[in-house]
């Protein structure tokens, strides 16, 4: 696995900002999520970009969605990541300095990572805030799955065996959303960002 980052040793609860970490399965709405979050939540709430090594998909950009880098280049980020999980045969990886910066200056910083992730930053980071999203169903979650068209039947069946793992794994996290009607689901993460001083709760753009 990876080893310890250079900021293990720092104490992340005394950050006046909130780390805020956001999973879900494949298909559960995690990006559409977030990226309304950050309509109405406003500058004191950003994402953190993690690294991958996975290919980009269609429609994402290098440093916009995620830092996609070559497998020898994640090796070399090791000791600089927060946390890091292999998901559906790639890596994941969150630089730990730049949540650090963004935490100092008082800004919630948003994880979209894996429950692996999840609890690898729980052990680093005490109080992060940790959220899952659910789609309503597994029925539901592989029908958003198809819909996209970006997988094939073996990734299907990976993701929807990971998706179960997930599910079950996530009842140690602190909030649990279902992702059944985006505006309502909006609505509920921008309330529990709200009881951690990240963002007002209301507003829309």
């Amino acid at each position: 696995m990876s080893s310890e980052p250079t900021t293990a040793g720092a104490d992340w609860r005394a950050l006046p900002g909130r780390l805020i970490v956001l999973s879900g399965a494949s298909g559960a709405g995690k990006s559409t999520l977030v990226s309304r979050l950050r309509e109405r939540a406003g500058p004191k709430v950003r994402r953190s970009i993690s690294a991958t090594t996975r290919s980009p998909r269609e429609g994402e950009a290098h440093g916009r969605d995620y830092l996609f880098v070559s497998p020898e280049a994640f090796e070399s980020l090791r000791g600089d990541l927060l946390e890091s999980a292999e998901v559906h045969g790639s890596w994941y990886g969150t630089p730990a300095e730049p949540v650090r910066e963004a935490l100092a200056r008082g800004v919630c910083v948003v994880l979209v990572i894996d429950v692996q992730g999840g609890f690898q930053v729980r052990s680093r980071v005490p109080n992060a805030v940790l959220i899952f999203v659910q789609a309503p169903s597994l029925d539901v979650l592989e029908a958003r799955l198809r819909s996209r068209g970006t997988d094939d039947e073996e990734t299907i069946a990976r993701r929807l065996t990971n998706a179960r793992y997930e599910i079950e794994a996530a009842r140690g996290y602190d909030v649990q959303l279902v992702n059944d009607d985006l505006e309502r689901c909006v609505d509920a993460l921008v309330a529990t960002l709200a009881r951690y001083q990240c963002g007002d709760g209301v507003g829309h753009d």
